[in-house]
């Protein structure tokens, strides 16, 4: 995934890197998996399992799994 529009209208896109569109994240259980060793060096940690998106306009997350096209999880704020 490079680019999408929020449904706010929003362009999110993740080519540049760092940003602030994808977020980086595992589960308290995958973490822990991760820190039980003695030293963890940066590229013995694995990718996420999810691909998470937030679009910096309405705070919408796009979860997405599998490097499926759609998200499986979408969330918005309440207000």
């Amino acid at each position: 995934m490079a680019r999408m529009i929020c449904a706010c209208g929003t362009e999110l896109s993740n080519r540049e890197a760092p940003n602030d569109i994808e977020l980086v994240v595992y589960t308290d259980k995958e973490w822990s998996e991760i820190c039980d060793c003695h030293s963890i060096q940066p590229w013995m940690i694995p990718a996420p399992k999810y691909e998470v998106w937030r679009c910096p306009v309405c705070k919408r997350i796009y979860v997405y799994e599998d490097s499926k096209e759609l998200p499986v999880m979408v969330y918005r704020l309440e207000s």
